[in-house]
């Protein structure tokens, strides 16, 4: 018998079943996966004497709990102030995909890599029984961001300078964010864009009444809500787009979190007031019932444009009132251009012409052709070649303007600092274009059963596409189908990602990259699955469906009634026929019949004919006679109980 079908009959989980063995007498071993029938039949026999010690083994610890809760020791965590996703899970000791469902239950969308505070940290800790404390030793440690604060409160005020503000735009996914920045661009982002759903962080520049702003354009579902956090974090001032026709969304709702939590102005874009649905006041009410957002015009401080970005109207207004909330902030709004330049990584990849390529946005002092660069004390390479968003060739750089920077030797991550300087050479720092090292599983394996699992190996065009897609996958509740990413990398897919993909036994993902003639070739002959995506969702659509076919089915018993035993008319080696009332319920042929005798477990069989009145029937109701054949160890006597019940099966819609 499987262990999981011997934990089925008793009710209980595989990993309860290996947890009781020893306690019960029996020791097969923590991984095995079969039980002799011999030993199956002597724990069924007993367990039910087992269970009732057990329960009323715990029913004294919820007493003594109850008594003194407070006595309950919590496990001590000691955390820094900012730490990743993943090296919580790993300090707490808690599953990866449990704390990344905590976290979510506390609004926060993040990725195994991504940083969260102290606070953060120890809010879900607390939820999940622990204490988290701050580790002193790393004094008043800070985030990145902290850094560029701590760089301009060096600078001397006399030379610093107000620079363009920086706006992130941020709203559901389909509200009309992408279509609003092409309306203030006046190009077509949308057309580059598979799907027509911004996939990168994008940063961009535009004059109004001869003062730039700079817009990072974030993408709005909630797949990047990582990608987002990070944009939002770079921020001056902060759009809120929500449709007129549409009202606000759950990933407005998120999106609008976000923005608080960053501490930053806002107004909002009330867009798609063109379409004949559109309802600007209905739109007003959600924002000011569900977010406490309440508009100017309705005695609140929060400034509502209502645009339409497919006609381009108000769209001047829009941008007038950036320029409003900018001059309320101009004492937050300065840097120094003369100083060496510091920025934030927006995104990075490798492109094959160029090599490792970031998108930067230069925060504070003057960015050259020429320059070393540094992060965290590291050296990153040197600057070979400046472009704008248009790709025109730039010599400098100042702060607030987004540029990709070419020169590189490792691909920094989303959202680290960057600074001239030399720093130092170090072989512990993981190179980036490779990307070799093998990542964390997005599903824990938490019980250790061998259950069924899918290997991926993932070939991406950026660090933000390959961490966008992790957390997707983090995202989606698999029903014990485990998910695997083996590797992951920036690039074309070469033979060398076809052999670790064979060696592995994993499908190959190749996402907004190609697939080199030798490396398709080689596939083919090793018979290994290479899929290419330019849209994440038909990505995690098609695993959906593969999971959904491994999943299997919960089996959830149903009683239907008992049956006191009258006479046996037949025993024969694997059967009897037996005659009995139906004391309780009803019963039905093609049913499953636990063997009770005086309150214990005897036996497990199957019914498998019945009968009334000489006739085979359907069902048999209570206060009437049946006779029934029985099929299974031939146990039964006159005055024993029979237990009968079906067992139907769940299946579980993998979302």
């Amino acid at each position: 018998m499987n262990v999981t079908e011997l934990a089925r009959v008793l009710k209980i989980t595989p990993a309860e079943l290996r947890q009781y063995l020893p306690q019960m007498g029996f020791d097969i071993g923590l991984k095995a996966i079969k039980v002799d029938n011999v030993t199956a039949r002597k724990v069924i026999n007993a367990w039910p004497q087992f269970k009732y010690r057990l329960e009323k083994q715990k029913q004294e610890e919820r007493q003594l709990q109850a008594v003194d809760a407070g006595s309950v020791e919590k496990k001590r965590v000691v955390i820094p102030a900012l730490t990743t996703v993943r090296q919580f899970a790993e300090l707490s000791g808690v599953p990866v995909n449990k704390l990344l469902t905590e976290l979510m239950r506390n609004s926060v969308f993040a990725s195994l890599n991504e940083r969260i505070d102290f606070d953060t940290a120890a809010i879900v800790g607390a939820d999940l029984g622990l204490e988290v404390v701050l580790d002193e030793t790393e004094g008043q440690a800070e985030d990145q961001s902290g850094r560029l604060k701590e760089i301009i409160a060096l600078e001397q005020t006399a030379d610093l300078q107000t620079r363009p503000p920086v706006i992130v735009v941020m709203g559901h996914v389909d509200h009309g964010k992408t279509m609003l920045l092409d309306a203030i661009r006046r190009t077509n982002v949308i057309a580059t864009e598979a799907g027509g759903i911004t996939q990168h962080i994008g940063a961009y520049q535009v004059e109004r009444h001869n003062r730039l702003i700079t817009f990072i354009d974030t993408p709005g579902h909630e797949a990047f809500t990582a990608m987002r956090n990070r944009g939002a974090k770079v921020a001056d001032i902060a759009i809120l787009v929500v449709a007129a026709d549409d009202g606000v969304k759950p990933q407005t709702v998120e999106a609008f979190r976000i923005i608080e939590a960053a501490k930053i102005p806002y107004l909002v874009a009330i867009n798609k007031i063109d379409k004949p649905d559109a309802d600007i006041m209905r739109t007003k009410q959600e924002l000011s019932n569900q977010l406490n957002i309440v508009p100017e015009d309705w005695g609140g401080k929060t400034i509502c444009v209502p645009i339409s970005a497919k006609q381009g109207e108000n769209i001047d207004e829009l941008l007038d009132n950036v320029l409003l909330i900018t001059d309320m902030e101009e004492n937050n709004l300065k840097a120094n251009p003369d100083a060496t330049a510091v920025g934030t990584v927006v995104e990075s990849n490798i492109d094959k012409g160029e090599g490792v390529v970031a998108t930067i946005l230069v925060q504070n002092g003057t960015l050259h052709v020429g320059e070393e660069l540094q992060c965290n004390g590291i050296a990153y390479g040197k600057v070979r070649s400046l472009k704008d968003y248009l790709g025109k060739n730039l010599t400098s750089v100042l702060p607030s303007t987004p540029v990709k920077v070419i020169g590189f030797k490792r691909a920094p991550a989303v959202g680290d600092i960057i600074e001239v300087g030399r720093g130092e050479k170090s072989k512990k720092t993981k190179n980036m274009m490779n990307m070799s090292a093998p990542t964390q599983s997005v599903k824990e394996d938490e019980d250790g059963e061998g259950g069924p699992q899918i290997n991926l190996v993932i070939k991406s065009d950026t660090l933000g596409s390959a961490e966008a897609i992790e957390a997707s996958l983090a995202k989606i509740d698999t029903f014990g189908v485990k998910i695997k990413i083996l590797y992951r990398g920036l690039g074309n897919v070469t033979e060398g990602d076809v052999t670790r993909a064979e060696s592995s036994h994993a499908k190959l993902i190749a996402f907004t990259v190609n697939i080199s003639p030798q490396a398709e070739e080689l596939a083919r002959e090793k018979q290994v699955e290479v899929k290419s995506y330019q849209i994440i969702y038909e990505l995690l659509n098609d695993l959906k469906e593969e999971i959904q076919i491994l999943v299997k089915p919960d089996i959830k018993r149903v009683d239907l009634g008992r049956i006191k035993v009258l006479a046996i008319f037949k025993t024969g080696k694997k059967d009897q026929i037996i005659g009995g009332q139906v004391t309780k319920g009803l019963i039905k042929p093609h049913s499953f019949v636990e063997v009770m005798r005086e309150g214990e477990f005897i036996a497990q069989g199957q019914l498998t004919q019945l009968q009334s009145g000489r006739q085979d029937v359907d069902q048999v109701e209570a206060g009437n006679d049946c006779g029934l054949q029985y099929e299974g160890k031939p146990l039964i006597k006159v005055g024993d109980a029979l237990e009968v019940y079906q067992e139907e099966k769940i299946y579980h819609k993998v979302k």
